[in-house]
């Protein structure tokens, strides 16, 4: 495992980092604590020592099982978690200070700790990244030892901009993989700067960069990416990172005459992500161990040639730069 620093965080993270959106088990599938513990402990084991979850995921299930796993190590562990996605209606007026410091003591409650190492505003609506008094209530939490640092987790470019000009903002969580390119344009510049920690969120576009699926695939109706694929119940670029699937498989056939000699694109796609110094970390998703262990077998591959980065970026250009990237 590699490390580098999460921006004014000064935490030294492993770079290829968990995210427990899934970690209970598939979609669509009740959640397994025994899985749960599984998985985060196969990637402690293997080095990783930052962790991302949300008050969302499953409904605190994820947040439970991440701090039981982390309390229950020697290793220093760092914990991400994120809040404001249980505001419903999700809207600008919906954030208030009360409602969000609410939502920080539960997850420490879940959690069963006393502070929070980054807890992030979770793709708040756009009004709320013009409401300072937002962002200061953190400093209070801060003060009172409840957090060690703040961060965002954005949807687009123009909020994760925004987000970085408030002077307590340490990290933002993004999607950026190989068919989401555009933060690495003025954003990363921009975070790079001022020193801000950059965690790449969403890196396999859905699991559509493993070059698993093709167009018999079915996912379960419960599984975003079966009923989201147009933005029917949040942002759509969430999901397949807003690529239409079908296009998404002829881009995928691309990368796959590009690299014939291999049936998992995964550890390829997340080296591409990893040749941009300004990213932090990853935070790849899991439903089962061999999920962990495919992502970090991206270290028993040679490193990508300048050739194969361009080939790969060539790719982008062709199939999906015209449909996506200006949209997020």
């Amino acid at each position: 495992m590699n490390y580098r620093k999460l921006g004014k965080t000064n935490f030294n993270i492993s770079e290829i980092a968990l995210g427990t959106w899934q970690v209970g088990g598939k979609w669509g599938s009740p959640f397994n604590d025994k899985t749960a513990d599984e998985l985060i402990n196969t990637a402690i084991d293997n080095g990783v020592n930052f962790i991302d979850t949300a008050d969302v995921y499953e409904n605190g299930l994820s947040e439970t099982a991440v701090g039981r796993v982390v309390r229950s190590r020697s290793e220093r562990i760092y914990i991400a978690t994120k809040c404001g996605r249980h505001i419903n209606p999700h809207v600008n007026e919906g954030y208030q200070p009360k409602v969000l410091q609410q939502y920080i003591e539960d997850s420490l409650k879940r959690m069963k700790l006393e502070t929070i190492d980054l807890i992030q505003l979770h793709c708040p609506p756009n009004q709320v990244f013009y409401r300072p008094e937002i962002f200061e209530m953190f400093d209070r939490l801060k003060d009172q030892g409840k957090i060690q640092n703040l961060g965002v987790s954005v949807e687009k470019v123009e909020e994760a901009l925004k987000a970085i000009e408030y002077s307590n903002v340490t990290t933002i969580q993004i999607i950026f993989n190989l068919f989401r390119q555009r933060p690495s344009e003025l954003f990363f510049q921009e975070a790079q700067k001022k020193d801000i920690g950059i965690i790449a969120r969403v890196p396999l576009a859905s699991g559509l960069l493993t070059g698993k699926f093709d167009a018999k695939t079915t996912f379960d109706a419960q599984d975003h990416r079966n009923f989201n694929r147009d933005g029917a119940a949040f942002d759509k670029g969430e999901t397949f990172s807003g690529i239409d699937y079908e296009l998404g498989l002829k881009a995928v056939d691309a990368l796959k005459a590009l690299f014939p000699e291999t049936t998992n694109l995964a550890p390829i796609a997340l080296q591409w992500i990893l040749s941009f110094n300004e990213v932090s970390c990853i935070i790849p998703g899991a439903s089962k161990e061999s999920h962990v262990l495919s992502n970090l077998s991206l270290y028993d591959l040679p490193k990508l040639t300048p050739e194969k980065i361009n080939a790969m970026n060539a790719i982008y250009e062709q199939y999906i730069k015209p449909q996506v990237h200006q949209l997020w």
